[in-house]
C-alpha cells in the first residue's frame, strides 16, 4: 500500500440537509463507490467523504470522487489488480485496525459494492473480531449499474425470471473449483465480474453445459466512465472477438438474451444522436407496453 496519492483538484458537493450519521474516531466505515461514474456515489458516502480523516481506497475508485474528500484527509491507496504488484488482502485488513486502533477516522472506499465480489466481508470481519466497530455503506455494483449504462437490463420478463452474478475465478485464481454446469442450468442470465482472463474456459465451460453457441454476450469494460466499450458478441465467438479488440480489464460480462434488449436501449448512444438499432430485439411483434 502507498500514501498520500495525488487527488484531483479538490471541488465542493454540497450534502442535502438532514441527519446524517457522524463518522467517529476509532470508527471504519466500508463503502461502495459504485462503479466510476462519480454521480452513482451515494449520499452516504458522501457524507463519509466529507468526514475521514484517511480513506483506505482502491484501485477502480475515480480521482473525482476522491476530491470530494476533506482537503486535509490522508489516502491510501491499497488497490489489486490482476497480475500487477497489489497489496496483500493482510495487510489491508490489519492497516485498517492499525489506523481504527489510533482513533482515526477511517473510510475504506471500494469501487462498486463492498460486498459484491469485493473482500468486504473478509475486512469488516477483521475489523469486529480486533473489536473495531464499523459501519456498511452499500454501493452500487458494476454487474447492475455497468450493464445499466451499456443499455442492458440484467431482468426483463420476456427475457429472464432469474440472473446469476458469478465470479470469473475461485480463491485459487482459477475456474476449476466452480461448477459451470449448475451455474448455466441455473438462471437464464449470467453476469460475470473479472472474468477476461479465463474467458476460454468459461465459455468452453457453458457451451459444454448446453448454452446455445449463438446465445449474445456483451463485455463491457470501464463500465459507466468516459472510456467505457461495449463489445456485443456470441458465446462461440466471444473469445476470438475479445481477442481482437483493444478491450482490457476489469470487465464486467454478460451472457443471455437481456444483450439484445441493448439493441433498443444503448441510451448513450441515443445522447450522441445515433437511433435505435431495433425496436424489437426479442421479436415480440407488438408494442411493449402490451403483456
Amino acid at each position: 500500500m502507498t500514501d498520500s496519492t495525488p487527488r484531483a483538484a479538490s471541488h465542493s458537493a454540497v450534502l442535502p440537509t438532514g441527519d446524517w450519521p457522524e463518522l467517529l474516531p476509532g470508527w471504519v466505515w466500508l463503502c461502495g463507490a459504485g462503479p466510476g461514474d462519480p454521480g452513482l456515489m451515494t449520499l452516504h458516502g458522501l457524507n463519509a467523504l466529507q468526514q475521514a480523516d484517511v480513506i483506505v481506497y482502491d484501485a477502480l475508485v475515480q480521482k473525482d470522487i476522491l476530491a470530494w474528500a476533506r482537503p486535509d484527509a490522508e489516502l491510501i491507496y491499497a488497490g489489486k489488480r490482476g497480475g500487477k504488484p497489489s497489496a496483500k488482502q493482510q495487510d489491508i485488513s490489519l492497516t485498517l485496525v492499525d489506523l481504527a486502533k489510533a482513533g482515526r477516522r477511517v473510510l475504506r472506499l471500494k469501487g462498486g459494492d463492498p460486498f459484491v465480489f469485493g473482500r468486504g466481508g473478509e475486512e469488516a470481519q477483521t475489523l469486529v473480531q480486533h473489536d473495531v466497530p464499523v459501519r456498511i455503506i452499500p454501493g452500487i455494483s458494476a454487474g447492475i449499474g455497468g450493464l445499466a449504462y451499456a443499455g442492458i437490463p440484467v431482468t426483463h420478463r420476456d427475457v429472464n425470471q432469474s440472473v446469476t452474478f458469478v465470479t470469473g475465478h475461485d480463491q485459487t485464481g482459477e475456474t476449476t473449483n466452480l461448477n459451470w454446469k449448475a451455474i448455466s442450468q441455473g438462471s437464464q442470465v449470467l453476469v460475470i465480474y473479472m472474468g477476461m482472463k479465463h474467458i476460454a474456459r468459461i465459455a468452453g465451460a457453458l457451451l459444454d453445459a448446453g448454452r446455445a453457441a449463438d446465445e449474445p454476450v456483451a463485455v463491457v469494460t470501464e463500465a459507466t466512465t468516459k472510456n467505457q466499450q461495449v463489445l456485443e458478441t456470441t458465446l462461440e465467438n466471444v473469445v476470438a472477438d475479445i481477442e481482437a479488440s483493444d478491450l482490457e480489464p476489469p470487465a464486467i460480462i454478460c451472457i443471455g438474451r437481456s444483450v439484445k434488449m441493448r439493441q433498443v436501449l444503448d441510451w448513450q448512444g441515443m445522447l450522441e444522436g445515433k437511433p435505435a438499432r431495433n425496436l424489437d430485439p426479442l421479436g415480440r411483434g407488438r408494442p411493449a407496453e402490451e403483456r
